[in-house]
């Protein structure tokens, strides 16, 4: 938690790169709301500071329905210290309560179900499913402000079953009803748009030239200012386009989706494949006091993620010791060939389909392409394809592809590519130092070294 002082110097400031790092609370009003909210200040004795929307939602204040406090973007600090407790997070956002049961997940993170809310309610200070309830009401809350989705709608995207547990739930979490909630409502679009927000800086003109460079025909498309694609997330298909808005330090995400069910975890991969949680303030000035003083970073960059583990391995295989065109066009003849056709282009392809084709259409050594079966192969089979250490056990795999998709497919922070040809020939023009002591954000040392290639 960030010293009172702090708190009020930022709060009184409105300092944007404090979004979403602690919240306020107003004791008069009982409300709480984002340290940029436009209201007139209240009176230092009448707030009150939270680490966490959750925590001042469970000490019995309502969100404010002019900053949205819901649209804030998520601060590492309060998600714990702990890479379990991280991992749990990111998996409950990503609806593993909703598909599964805490015992199910527990089981997943390596641990007892009895750890895991020992974590929650120790750094969290609430249970696991308690946590994952509220996350869904803001969902909700999210969807209620910004589409004309209809309330039962809006209740099956954001993972509840019955329209009375929602409403119940609603109430009280959020301490009004939907119904409340979309009259607050002024203006709201047809379509599912909705506003993701980070906390700046954030290079976008970096990722979006990161991105075309590796673009894929009728998979993705990109302008200056967006970037789409196509995904398939169990069982569930669509496509996004995510438009850049920086003066309000967001984007704005058009999404067309086949089973509002699968909206809230397909949100959230596209706020892990643009980067929009990190605090790259927090992050830069971790590598700066580390590295020499002559290696000069390039503010705001962050790491462009690939939709799925599965499609970032298949990008590593198909880029081992080629040039970054050569893969490119090795990955667009894997798409157009086994890629499920849309109407506007293609879905990845998937496991099975590739393990089931003899690939004899790629233009590259039989090992790689007997690699890419045998990967493909492991995929379909093997529950452990999502521990991408694992993967070592495969013939053709080494630990540059298992890095490289862990740093992409997963958006794992701390990864050094020392091996990779870029970094090499970065590294020949900077003083020598101990990326060890880079960790944990050597994920983005990598990217400030490709950008100086």
């Amino acid at each position: 938690m960030l010293d009172v002082e702090v708190c009020k110097k930022a709060r009184l400031s409105r300092d944007p790169r404090f979004d979403g790092k602690f919240f306020i609370a107003v004791k008069t009003t009982g409300i709480y709301c984002r340290t940029t909210c436009p209201v007139h200040p209240p009176k230092e004795e009448n707030v009150q500071y939270f680490v966490s929307a959750l925590s001042a939602a469970q000490a019995g204040f309502r969100p404010c329905l002019r900053c949205r406090p819901d649209s804030a973007p998520g601060s590492a600090p309060w998600k714990g210290v702990g890479a379990t407790l991280d991992r749990a997070i990111a998996l409950i956002d990503q609806g593993a309560l909703q598909d599964g049961t805490l015992p199910q997940l527990a089981c997943r993170l390596g641990v007892s179900d009895r750890y895991v809310r020992k974590l929650f309610n120790q750094y969290l200070g609430v249970s696991p499913k308690k946590y994952a309830l509220y996350q869904q009401c803001l969902f909700a809350k999210k969807l209620l402000h910004q589409t004309r989705l209809p309330i039962t709608e809006v209740a099956l995207a954001s993972g509840f079953d019955s329209i009375r547990r929602f409403n119940d739930c609603f109430k009280s979490q959020l301490q009004f009803t939907p119904t409340q909630m979309r009259q607050q409502q002024k203006k709201a679009n047809s379509n599912i748009v909705l506003e993701l927000y980070y906390r700046p800086p954030f290079n976008w003109q970096h990722m979006q030239q990161f991105l075309a460079k590796r673009l894929i025909e009728g998979l993705e498309w990109t302008t200056p200012q967006s970037y789409g694609r196509t995904f398939q997330w169990h069982g569930s298909q669509g496509k996004f386009t995510a438009v850049h808005s920086p003066e309000k330090h967001c984007f704005n995400v058009e999404i067309d989706i086949d089973e509002l069910k699968s909206l809230k975890p397909v949100v959230n991969n596209i706020r892990r494949i643009l980067d929009l949680d990190a605090d790259l303030l927090q992050i830069e000035n971790d590598l700066t006091r580390a590295l020499p003083n002559e290696f000069k970073l390039v503010p705001g960059l962050r790491l462009p993620g690939i939709w799925s583990l599965f499609e970032a391995g298949i990008r590593a295989i198909l880029g081992q010791q080629v040039s970054v065109q050569a893969a490119k066009n090795l990955v667009a003849q894997l798409v157009h060939t086994l890629g499920q056709p849309k109407d506007t282009g293609y879905y990845f392809p998937t496991p099975e389909a590739t393990a089931d084709s003899d690939l004899e259409f790629l233009k590259m050594p039989n090992a790689r392409r007997q690699t890419l079966r045998r990967f493909a192969e492991y995929c379909c089979l093997a529950d452990s394809a999502e521990q991408p250490d694992e993967w070592l056990d495969i013939k053709g795999i080494g630990p540059w592809t298992v890095a490289y998709a862990k740093m992409r497919g997963q958006s794992d922070p701390d990864i050094f590519l020392a091996s990779d040809l870029g970094v090499i020939k970065a590294l020949k023009t900077q003083r020598k130092f101990l990326e060890t002591q880079l960790s944990p954000w050597r994920s983005y040392l990598t990217f400030q070294l490709w950008s100086q290639l």
